[in-house]
């Protein structure tokens, strides 16, 4: 599988990109790392071209950091003329065989009206109800992102969102930003469920330096007890309003 691009950073994340490439070619995934938006090939000016002029206060460095380099694969994406690409940041972990996940959802694809991301990881812990879920579908528009960690997006919302840049710069970290592109209409969200992938910055298996929840044991036991209460049991009573 190609067409799939891992935001990066190009220090302190040695660990990471060794784990990824190991991980992705168990699966036989084609990858490219972007880091073109790390802070050591940035300045002002390029900055500003892309963020609203107070984004340093908003964000740090890192998340800025993050949050640019998810831009660049969008406009890589338009460069290489890509139907659509998977994006991820550095910490994936795989729920099954992802590839063979991807290739379930190919024929809902073509269901979808052009300009949509598809959330394919769970890092909210926010499910869709248990009444709005079918057999035989994995696919369901959603009101607000899941976080930005794994997800598909096709040529024309990663182009809706170049273009909505030009005249609107970006003003909030990337997955926060991306609710406003729906509340915009630049795009539509999708979930797939049951998820793809975790973070492992939110699963506990992981650290971030742009997380503040190091890894520890007791942050994996208290992500898999709320993971459990809210798969199957807040489900029934207060999801309905995600979808």
């Amino acid at each position: 599988m190609k067409n799939i691009f891992v935001i990066h950073a190009l220090k302190g994340y040695e660990f990471h990109a060794e784990r990824i490439k190991k991980l992705f070619s168990q699966y036989h995934l084609d990858f490219e790392f972007i880091t073109e938006g790390d802070p050591s090939l940035t300045n002002k000016d390029i900055i500003n071209s892309f963020f609203v002029s107070n984004i340093d206060k908003v964000l740090s460095a890192g998340v800025l950091s993050c949050t640019l380099n998810h831009i660049y694969a969008y406009k890589k994406i338009i460069k290489q003329g890509l139907d659509y690409a998977i994006i991820f940041e550095n910490d994936p972990f795989f729920l099954g065989d992802f590839s063979k996940n991807i290739a379930i959802i190919q024929q809902e694809l073509q269901h979808i009206p052009s300009g949509f991301i598809i959330s394919l990881e769970n890092s909210t812990l926010r499910f869709p109800s248990f009444f709005q879920t079918h057999n035989n579908q994995i696919l369901y528009k959603a009101k607000s992102g899941r976080m930005a960690g794994a997800y598909l997006i096709d040529y024309v919302g990663a182009k809706n969102i170049i273009e909505y840049l030009e005249s609107n710069k970006c003003n909030n970290v990337i997955d926060l930003w991306h609710n406003t592109l729906i509340e915009h209409n630049i795009i539509s969200m999708y979930w797939a469920h049951p998820s793809f992938v975790e973070q492992g910055s939110h699963n506990g298996l992981m650290h971030s330096t742009i997380s503040s929840k190091p890894r520890s044991i007791f942050r994996r036991i208290s992500w898999l007890t709320q993971k459990l209460y809210k798969y199957y049991f807040r489900r029934i009573f207060t999801e309905h309003d995600i979808i």
